[in-house]
């Protein structure tokens, strides 16, 4: 055989893994169709914030966290409702991945190397109710380094493990089959694609130069979702959900193609939960894009104003930060609406500086670089925006500024085919909610919400702008921001065990077949339900990678 095991995916999930085998001794060929510039995959690109229980950091900050109040927001998120058949393995991986973060998680990411920020983010805090979807208190740790330095150990793993003869680098070798023999998966048969030296993240060619087959003990499926794929994304896209949009901006590298999901149906796997999937509302146009249709996504504070594309102020919980999906929902189910494929933020210059944050690891350059100076100088002691921030505020095509709410809801108008904005009617809501900023408590429920995240104190001190009124010239100048959907992760996947094995149709494990990361749900083909807690999914990778890596090892002793 050509090795011991196959990981097909040069991504977090599929590091993971081989490490897992090459730290006991097996022979791992990692296949990729992208070339080695892209190890890491989608992850490198991510803010690289992990959702942690009870850690150091919380406990720091005053905030009081436990297992039982975590899997409480896990299950009021999820919303379990298949588990006689779709959800029966993606709840238990659930309440293991949420045992883990408790536990285990934070001295195993220590001991590779993988540190954090000082401050905890409060991410998806939810639907304003206490057994509702969002998170009770913040969980976000972000890594030093960001997607990189979460993705860096196991780059500098894979790399020893090739020197040591224990690991071979298939790049650009895409996989087109999975090879099965007498009801097992024995290897893999594909594509081999011209050399392409092409940056990370660029879209590569596909001109095929030759084929291959490799064959092993056992394979595991690290391939990514579809993210990037949006007829695709159409396709499964839930009624539930509404109508899915025209135009999206992709938040994920081209490779993101979902290929593997279908292949590794043919080979009998089953797959569940695919009309789950988590998508942004609050997307930008990259100025500066890297890939096709590069988007990234605004991480907000609590404090800018949301409309829709007809200028309304979007109802609770659609706020800033708080349920992803609700806000999805309400733009894409909301008849009168639902035809435009944008919404809008008004801001002030106060707020932008204070509570924008871009996700993206080449959008925080200081964290990225682990320049812990340049951290404080940049967002704790600097004046404006973070540099990032600025350059799209300057140069994004979905930002406008002006003086006055006149002027700017002009320039917004001028984003669009039409003018749908008057101004008359959003200074009207703008000022009703100005109105409230007067006392320490409201009957508003976004300013309940904004003078509540400033009771934590890292919100206070470098998240949340502090309260005022919009129409206030000193906090000015007002800032309008068009708002597109951003494509990001599969939810569901392949159904796997506890130990990653995939299982067919009959509920069975394939043998000699496992899977890891986005293609298995980051886990048991849908760990996260129908809603997310943020920072699960670099964890679902971490978690899940490791499970079949440390299985498949087992397998092939």
């Amino acid at each position: 055989m050509d090795a011991d095991v196959i990981v097909v995916g040069a991504g977090l999930a599929g590091l993971v893994a081989a490490h897992e085998l090459t730290s006991r001794g097996r022979r791992v060929a990692l296949v990729d169709q992208e070339n080695a510039a892209n190890l890491g995959g989608q992850a490198f690109w991510s803010f690289g914030g992990l959702f942690l229980v009870g850690s150091p950091e919380q406990r720091r900050l005053g905030i009081k966290d436990s297992f039982d109040l975590a899997w409480s927001d896990w299950r009021g998120s999820a919303g379990f409702d298949r588990l006689d058949d779709e959800d029966s393995w993606g709840v238990r991986w659930a309440r293991a991945y949420v045992e883990w973060a408790a536990g285990e998680k934070r001295s195993w990411l220590d001991g590779h190397g993988i540190r954090f920020l000082p401050t905890v983010g409060w991410a998806e805090r939810g639907d304003l109710r206490a057994d509702g979807h969002g998170n009770t208190v913040p969980r976000f740790h972000i890594a030093w380094g960001t997607g990189t330095g979460v993705v860096e150990p196991f780059v500098r793993y894979a790399r020893q493990a090739a020197r040591d003869g224990l690991l071979t680098f298939h790049h650009r070798h895409r996989v087109d089959d999975l090879v099965v023999e007498d009801g097992a998966v024995r290897g893999v048969r594909g594509t081999v694609l011209a050399e392409d030296d092409a940056p990370r993240g660029v879209a590569s060619g596909r001109e095929a130069v030759g084929a291959f087959e490799l064959t092993a003990q056992a394979v595991i499926v690290a391939s990514g979702g579809i993210g990037a794929d949006h007829d695709t994304v159409r396709r499964h896209w839930p009624e539930r959900l509404g109508t899915p949009p025209r135009e999206m901006v992709t938040g994920v590298p081209a490779y993101v193609d979902g290929r593997m999901l279908d292949i590794s149906a043919r080979a009998g796997v089953r797959l569940v939960n695919r009309d789950r999937m988590w998508h942004y509302t609050e997307g930008l146009r990259n100025w500066d894009p890297i890939w096709p249709g590069h988007g990234i996504r605004i991480l907000p504070g609590p404090s800018s104003m949301w409309f829709d594309a007809l200028g309304r102020r979007l109802p609770e919980p659609c706020l800033p930060g708080y349920d992803t999906l609700g806000t999805l929902r309400h733009l894409r189910t909301t008849e009168d609406i639902a035809g435009y494929d944008h919404s809008w933020f008004i801001l002030t210059q106060r707020i932008i500086e204070k509570e924008f944050a871009l996700s993206g690891s080449e959008q925080n350059p200081d964290i990225t670089a682990k320049d812990r100076a340049g951290f404080l100088r940049e967002r704790v002691l600097g004046k404006g925006a973070p540099g990032p921030v600025d350059a799209f505020l300057r140069n994004g095509a979905d930002f406008v500024t002006a003086p006055t709410l006149e002027q700017l809801v002009e320039k917004m108008n001028a984003l669009t085919d039409e003018p749908l904005l008057d101004a008359v009617a959003v200074r009207r809501q703008i000022e009703a909610r100005d109105l409230q900023m007067s006392n320490a408590y409201s009957k508003d429920a976004q300013v309940q919400g904004i003078r509540n995240a400033r009771r934590y104190l890292g919100d206070r001190l470098g998240r949340v702008a502090t309260p005022h009124r919009l129409l206030d010239p000193a906090a000015g100048p007002l800032i309008g921001v068009k708002l597109h959907i951003l494509t990001r992760k599969t939810l569901g996947g392949i159904q796997t065990d506890l130990d990653s094995r995939a299982l067919g149709a009959d509920g069975r494990p394939v043998e000699g077949l496992y899977a890891a990361g986005e293609a298995a749900g980051f886990g048991g083909g849908g760990v996260h339900g129908y809603n997310a807690l943020e920072g699960t999914f670099l964890g679902g990778c971490l978690f899940s990678g490791r499970a079949a890596g440390r299985a498949a090892a087992g397998q092939t002793a």
